[in-house]
């Protein structure tokens, strides 16, 4: 069944299902700056809006529009900012 996630206040909220090929989640983010420390693979798409990313070593922000998807890698925290609500999907590997 659905299982409903809720972080930083409620500020980030999405809805946990499984698909043929694993737990996947769709998400939204209201306007903010996130930190995120996966426990897996996770490929995230934007769906609507746009999502800068931070990668860990990298010093500069790379920016995500919608139907760009980029993958982050398990146990190594990124960051994410958003200037307006942004929706996303995210497979875990």
């Amino acid at each position: 069944m659905f299982k409903t996630n809720k972080y930083f206040d409620g500020k980030v909220k999405s809805l946990s299902y499984l698909t043929p090929e694993g737990l996947a989640t769709i998400g939204v983010m209201a306007r903010g700056e996130y930190a995120f420390l996966p426990t897996s693979v996770e490929h995230m798409t934007i769906i609507s809006g746009t999502m800068d990313v931070l990668m860990p070593g990298e010093e500069s922000w790379k920016s995500y529009k919608e139907f760009e998807t980029f993958i982050a890698v398990a146990d190594t925290e990124f960051r994410v900012r958003v200037e307006e609500d942004t929706a996303y999907r995210c497979y875990y590997r």
